[in-house]
């Protein structure tokens, strides 16, 4: 029988500590660290587990090759991975509570991609699974359902089948005798992944692990469970709205800048290759206060409609609100428009949209955000077909985005006729886009551009 012994981890990073402390040495956060019982003893040596014993070998000895990435069926889900699934791969998916990440799973298992499957749950009947299977339409015949929240079960029967992909449907219900403590605490979730990345590793096998989250919006568990897997995805979006991003945070296999676009239904997700499309819906029809915005994510460009609301402050505080768009950031915006645009904006509420409820990280999107405050503060619609790209700096400055000639291009593909950024930025020669473009330097020209 293996032996057991207790020791410490930082919920926060993962930190393990032989006693417990108030305060973590190695994030400085209070309050984080936790008692667990792990095993120890014959389990764990290396006699027990029967495996050989490696030697190191020079780098110039090692041969790299190429390794075939395997197809889901989803193209946002291969666009996010860098191409596709890396066999032997440990993928941990996180998100809200009724976002779809279930869903989004259960459509890659039952995707017709000529993959043998395994979807774990722990969380559903077999009968629940078949309903939604059902509702989202089974196209691969060789996906298998098993119910079952014991892993060592789960992984005879892995090994036994060897299928291509596991989904594993939640690490939180898994529970793994090695390990004295209930499912869903700290020590079963290392216990169970570390397992699980055994296995993915020695069988080629690429898995699939859905993880609750926490009230804050971390993936709940230590924060070593993130540093445990391959790739870790985030799924984001509002319940009350039908977009969904699938977001890379870490990813050992391609870049972690790319996101995919998803639009929920009744029969699942459904995959949106043009999100521009969908985000600017005013680009003929000019609003007061709505300048549309050129971003982008990773490699992707997309164009999105950014809303602001300027009126006279209520109360003695103006308020600040910012919906998609960080209110710092915007915060630093208004400081920059009231010192070098002259707009009296200390006594005015304020507040700031981005459409689709998609949330903007990009500082390519400074002009746009400004344009948009502009257009509510003087109380004037933009031209028509317009758009803006650029960044801007505390001086008032127009700074070039990244990815400008993406940006002008996207633009041009959905149709606008002009489109605003930076006098600095150096366009290559090849310039064959279908739009007029208009370079500005500070932002004090912004309103003579936007509006005659």
């Amino acid at each position: 029988m293996a032996k057991s012994k207790r020791i410490f981890f930082c919920t926060s990073c993962g930190n393990e500590l032989s006693q417990w402390m108030g305060r973590c040495p190695a994030c400085n956060e209070w309050d984080t660290i936790k008692e667990q019982v792990v095993a120890t003893g014959k389990a764990s040596s290396r006699a027990a587990r029967n495996t050989p014993r490696r030697e190191p070998r020079l780098i110039q000895e090692i041969t790299s090759t190429s390794t075939k990435r395997i197809d889901t069926g989803i193209k946002e889900v291969n666009r996010v991975l860098g191409g596709g699934i890396i066999p032997g791969s440990l993928i941990l998916l996180g998100g809200e509570p009724g976002i779809g990440k279930s869903t989004m799973m259960l459509q890659i298992a039952l995707t017709d991609n000529g993959l043998k499957t395994l979807y774990v749950s722990g969380e559903e009947s077999e009968e629940q699974i078949k309903m939604r299977a059902e509702r989202i339409g089974i196209a691969n015949k060789a996906c298998h359902v098993l119910t079952e929240t014991h892993l060592e079960d789960i992984i005879t029967f892995i090994e036994e089948e060897r299928p291509d992909i596991v989904i594993i449907d939640s690490i939180q219900t898994l529970y793994s005798e090695y390990a004295e403590s209930s499912p869903g605490s700290l020590t079963q979730i290392r216990s169970c992944t570390t397992q699980l990345l055994g296995v993915a590793k020695q069988l080629s096998i690429a898995i699939f692990i859905i993880g609750h989250i926490t009230k804050d919006g971390t993936i709940a568990g230590p924060k070593i469970l993130e540093h445990i897997v391959d790739v870790v995805l985030q799924f984001e979006g509002d319940n009350n709205l039908t977009y969904r991003i699938l977001r890379s945070h870490k990813n050992r296999f391609g870049s972690t800048n790319e996101i995919g676009v998803f639009e929920m239904h009744d029969a699942g997700l459904r995959e949106i290759d043009s999100p521009s499309e969908l985000l600017t819906t005013n680009a003929c029809m000019p609003l007061c206060g709505c300048v549309t915005g050129a971003s982008i994510e990773g490699l992707r460009p997309y164009l999105v409609e950014v809303q602001a609301l300027v009126s006279n402050a209520t109360y003695g505080t103006p308020q600040r609100s910012a919906t998609g768009f960080d209110q710092r950031r915007m915060s630093i915006l208004l400081a920059v428009l009231e010192k070098r645009a002259g707009m009296n904006l200390h006594q005015k509420d304020t507040f700031l949209n981005a459409a689709g409820g998609f949330k903007i990280a990009d500082t390519g999107m400074d002009l746009a955000v400004a344009g948009a405050i502009m257009s509510s503060y003087y109380d004037r619609a933009p031209k028509e077909s317009i758009c803006c790209a650029g960044e801007i700096g505390l001086s008032g400055e127009v700074r070039p985005a990244p990815r400008t000639e993406q940006r002008i291009a996207e633009a041009a593909r959905l149709g606008f006729k002009r489109i605003i950024i930076s006098k600095y930025v150096e366009l290559g020669t090849q310039r064959n886009w279908n739009i007029e473009i208009s370079e500005i330097e500070n932002i004090s020209q912004l309103p003579r551009l936007l509006f005659t």
